[in-house]
């Protein structure tokens, strides 16, 4: 029978058992050791009184811990809500309480930072202390009996209000997710996959799902350094590495040990959460010369949208590609009708990895998930969902990143796209990170603002914008390049444009 439950992908390892299935630090953990820890940890779930459709929360840092931990809800038809413990307390009540969690599975230091008075406020919420060994199971559990349509995961990410909100998904969007992401990087067994990403970010978790179902190899790293993430590459043999362009900047300006590091192993380098500019990835290109690069754009709402194939980087390098596989992608004009080649409109994601919706917010929910716009129901519509994101189609239907439509710099009456605008800064060669924002402007309304971190010291910012006056119009030139040490990141590694901006005005 094929797996319809998360859980149901360990099975696929049963006449496997001894096959490694997490590295962490110095230990291995084979398959058979996942299962059985599942198994302890579901039974403890069950004895702490979580029945079908509980949340249980997980304050765990990047571990084998975490991994059981998600797979066990989903053994005992709970909900898992997966949260990253660089988030600060508030944060973390913020989302026990909202998601109505029933337990949380966490660690006694990390439980110990968090409001005693708050947290005793939560009545019915189950602490569950895990430990570094896994507790054995007294007895078998029943059999689940969710099906795939029933929610399996709460996924936060940032809301508008500036607290978190719950994106939704079923077991059937998680499968659906990691066959896809499965199919067209071609993963299989003998895979040995870098885990940089959070498993509370959708990309991250995917990576879990994906290594699990295939019956390959997860090696799990909390980094610092750019030259850690290289020698995890090199002692491992790694195969395939996700990241955000965070992760890439890392790579190719701060970790000097990947010029004299081959890595002839490493099939295949991914992207998510957000464009990568194109020296970025030129660089890339030629630090790992026998890597086969993929650029994708994703949204938590509906996981992964498009990709573009690595033969057509040279082609078509600022490109997000076309649709994954079993989706479609179209373009939406303002007006409501879809946009031609050339035109930018909002982009629609119709497929399996479609999300339930935030969790509790039906008007959020109303404004991302809508009717398909030209399929009536009377012939078979269906939901399909509106991303936020700005983009425009070639004629040969790739696609091209414009900008989050919210996130739009308006100036003077001008809509600006801040990913061009920073493109057009990295290509300059004078910077290792760049981020374009909007300020409030008495006379234009928005400003262009530039934050960067150069790439040496004695950078002729008067000389970066002359250069850049000539590449693009002067309503898009920044006012400003301000230059500081590091650009703040949100605990998913993407840069947090929320408090650059916060911070400016």
């Amino acid at each position: 029978m094929s797996p319809y439950l998360l859980h149901h992908l360990l099975a696929s390892t049963d006449g496997a058992p001894d096959r490694v299935a997490i590295v962490e630090g110095e230990r291995t953990y084979s398959y058979g050791a996942f299962r059985s820890a599942v198994e302890a940890l579901a039974g403890r779930l069950v004895r702490e009184g979580v029945a079908r459709g509980d949340r249980v929360a997980i304050l765990l840092p990047k571990s084998f811990n975490e991994c059981v931990a998600i797979f066990a809800a989903s053994r005992v038809d709970a909900v898992f809500v997966p949260i990253n413990p660089s988030l600060k307390p508030q944060q973390v009540l913020h989302i026990v309480r909202d998601s109505g969690a029933r337990a949380l599975v966490t660690l006694p230091d990390l439980v110990q930072a968090l409001d005693k008075e708050a947290l005793g406020a939560l009545a019915s919420l189950a602490v569950v202390l895990v430990g570094e060994e896994p507790v054995i199971g007294e007895k078998p559990l029943p059999a689940a009996t969710n099906i795939g349509e029933d929610l399996a995961a709460i996924l936060y990410t940032s809301g508008s209000t500036g607290l978190p909100k719950g994106v939704m998904l079923s077991h059937r969007n998680l499968l659906a997710g990691t066959r896809i992401v499965r199919t067209y990087l071609d993963i299989g067994p003998e895979d040995r996959i870098l885990s940089l990403l959070p498993f509370s970010f959708d990309y991250g978790l995917n990576q879990l799902l994906t290594s699990v179902e295939q019956g390959a190899m997860l090696v799990l790293l909390s980094f610092q350094l750019g030259d850690e993430i290289v020698r995890a590459l090199d002692r491992h043999r790694i195969t395939g590495l996700a990241g955000v362009p965070t992760i890439w900047a890392f790579l190719t300006r701060a970790a000097p040990s990947l010029t004299r590091t081959k890595l002839p192993h490493l099939r295949y380098i991914t992207n998510s959460g957000g464009a990568v500019p194109s020296n970025t990835v030129k660089r890339l290109r030629e630090l790992l010369p026998t890597t086969r690069v993929f650029l994708m754009y994703g949204l938590t709402e509906a996981f992964r949208s498009t990709y573009l194939p690595p033969e057509e980087l040279d082609r078509r390098p600022t490109s997000v590609g076309k649709a994954i596989p079993e989706c479609e992608i179209f373009l939406v004009r303002p007006d409501g009708e879809r946009a031609r080649p050339g035109e930018p409109g909002i982009l629609v994601h119709r497929g399996p990895t479609v999300s339930l919706g935030y969790w509790n917010r039906p008007e959020d929910t109303a404004r991302v998930l809508r009717p398909h716009p030209f399929r009536p129901a009377a012939v078979g519509g269906e939901t399909v969902c509106y991303s936020g994101d700005l983009a425009v189609q070639d004629e040969e239907g790739f696609l091209y990143f414009v900008g989050r439509d919210d996130a739009m710099i308006k100036s003077a009456g001008f809509r600006i796209s801040p990913t061009e605008v920073e493109e057009t800064l990295m290509a300059s060669g004078q910077f290792r990170h760049v981020a374009v924002i909007g300020l409030p402007d008495a006379w234009t309304g928005q400003r262009v603002h530039a934050v960067a971190v150069a790439s040496a010291d004695g950078i002729d910012i008067a000389n970066v914008l002359k250069q850049v006056s000539e590449t693009l119009p002067s309503y898009m030139v920044p006012k400003q390049i301000e230059l500081v040490d590091a650009l703040p990141t949100t605990p998913n590694g993407k840069v947090d444009y929320k408090r650059l901006v916060a911070e400016r005005v």
